[in-house]
């Protein structure tokens, strides 16, 4: 990742971790979420930790980043509703629908944002598109349905791949399905969902976002 990149994602972060300080209790739980742009969000939430309470994870890997920042981290589970969740996206939308899932943590990422008050993406603004589905749209499996779901996903008008090399956090596999014409995103969200081994597939329709903080060159863009 280039440095400008980085500069974008983290001017997203830091707006981000300014917009919901304001909100944090000494009883709010921060769902946190994962990949690059999230990191650096990690890294700003470390200045509030004595602002709330305990975070929850939506990934191993930002597990273990928040507890070396100090921060506490607590199971959805003894959590049931969180204050605010604040996560990346790979493709975003006007309306704040996205794709989600390049870093295989898309069904944990989607059961903190359904449990979260308000959900807040960060991004830098190349990830704003017209329409979903130029990132190519994970779908995480049931290893033994891989062939299965791709095959009904052949027939969605999609190109699958495996993933391989990769077992999620839950133990699944991933199908990325390149050239899928998204037109109608909580449809389509829908539809692969109930396909017989799907686990979750990174549409986030149903799990828009409430608002998105975009770094781009000339300044942040909200959304």
């Amino acid at each position: 990742m280039n440095s400008t990149n980085d500069s974008l994602k983290l001017a997203a972060a830091q707006r981000a971790a300014a917009y919901i300080e304001p909100r944090l209790s000494r009883e709010s739980i921060v769902g946190v979420g994962t990949g690059s742009t999230v990191n650096f969000f990690i890294d700003e939430l470390a200045n509030l930790k004595h602002l709330f309470d305990a975070a929850v994870s939506s990934s191993e890997a930002s597990t273990d980043r928040l507890l070396a920042c100090g921060i506490n981290v607590v199971s959805l589970n003894a959590s049931p509703r969180l204050d605010v969740y604040v996560d990346g996206a790979d493709e975003i939308t006007s309306e704040r629908n996205m794709i989600k899932g390049g870093g295989a943590a898309l069904t944990r990422e989607k059961i903190v944002a359904a449990a979260a008050d308000e959900f807040v993406c960060i991004a830098d603004i190349s990830k704003r598109v017209d329409r979903l589905g130029g990132f190519p749209l994970p779908v995480e499996v049931i290893p033994m349905a891989r062939s299965l779901v791709a095959r009904h996903l052949v027939d969605l008008g999609g190109k699958p791949i495996w993933r391989e090399q990769t077992v999620t956090d839950n133990g699944n596999w991933i199908l990325d399905v390149h050239d899928l014409v998204i037109s109608d995103p909580a449809e389509m969200e829908s539809r692969i969902n109930n396909l017989a081994g799907v686990v979750c597939n990174g549409i986030f329709a149903q799990q828009a976002a409430d608002i998105a903080f975009l770094g781009g060159p000339d300044g942040l863009v909200t959304i």
